[in-house]
């Protein structure tokens, strides 16, 4: 198989030679061809070799920095979801939807009848865990994938690895009830900024993978993002004027 990645700072023919020879020296390699005037690297591998891995192979000379050619992903992208079916493709997010929705209705249940809007918390805390639980477990992939679209992450990149922890933070506040105004207002504010790059991509058709579950799933961006953010724009809005 064969992956296009962005190589930069590359400025002469001896740049050139010094990461196709360390590019090549990574195990599964097996041919690297520079682009010098393009600045990109095909490089065809044994077996997949992870975007890092290879980003390591360049660490000693931090002047050189490789990426993901956006095209290339973006190809894979679509290849991937035209071999599967809507259901299949939103499969586990639709799993972790129904778990959580469960569980927060069976929460709202007391002697009192059913309190709506402690189930709308607890769907809120059991849907920040689950996501953020996804998200740590590879907390560089998600950085990496939420940089592509995200409007602060594209800037700020550590804001992805912030992000996959103020998820975690709010999934425990709403667990345990803390503070409910200002972990409301927090989730209306992260969640409509996140909601922007969303909506960017969708609007713009670009076929890349969305980050909501880390790197774990290959989901592609789509109106269930959308729908998946809003839920939780609306959900801390309701309670914000619950408590006024």
């Amino acid at each position: 198989m064969t992956h296009t990645y962005q190589i930069t700072g590359m400025t002469c023919g001896g740049c050139q030679h010094k990461v196709q020879t360390l590019l090549s020296q990574v195990k599964n390699v097996q041919k690297v061809d520079i682009s010098l005037a393009e600045g990109t690297a095909d490089i065809t591998m044994a077996q997949h070799i992870p975007t890092t891995t290879l980003q390591d192979a360049l660490k000693d000379y931090p002047k050189y920095q490789l990426s993901e050619a956006q095209h290339s992903h973006e190809m894979s992208m679509e290849a991937d979801a035209e071999k599967r079916t809507w259901l299949a493709t939103y499969k586990p997010i639709l799993l972790i939807f129904a778990y959580v929705l469960t569980i927060a209705i069976i929460a709202g249940y007391s002697t009192q009848g059913f309190m709506a809007m402690t189930a709308m918390r607890i769907f809120m805390s059991g849907f920040f865990l689950v996501f953020s639980f996804f998200k740590l477990l590879n907390l560089q992939g998600f950085a990496d994938s939420y940089s592509m679209y995200d409007i602060v992450a594209k800037r700020f990149k550590s804001w992805g690895y912030i992000y996959a922890f103020i998820e975690l933070g709010l999934g425990l506040a709403f667990a345990l009830n803390i503070a409910p105004f200002a972990v409301n207002l927090i989730t209306f504010i992260v969640m409509t900024i996140s909601l922007i790059g969303v909506l960017q991509s969708v609007l713009n058709k670009r076929k890349i993978q969305c980050a909501c579950l880390g790197a774990v799933f290959n989901l592609p961006m789509s109106t269930v993002t959308i729908v998946e953010d809003a839920l939780m724009i609306l959900m801390s809005a309701v309670t914000l004027l619950s408590i006024f």
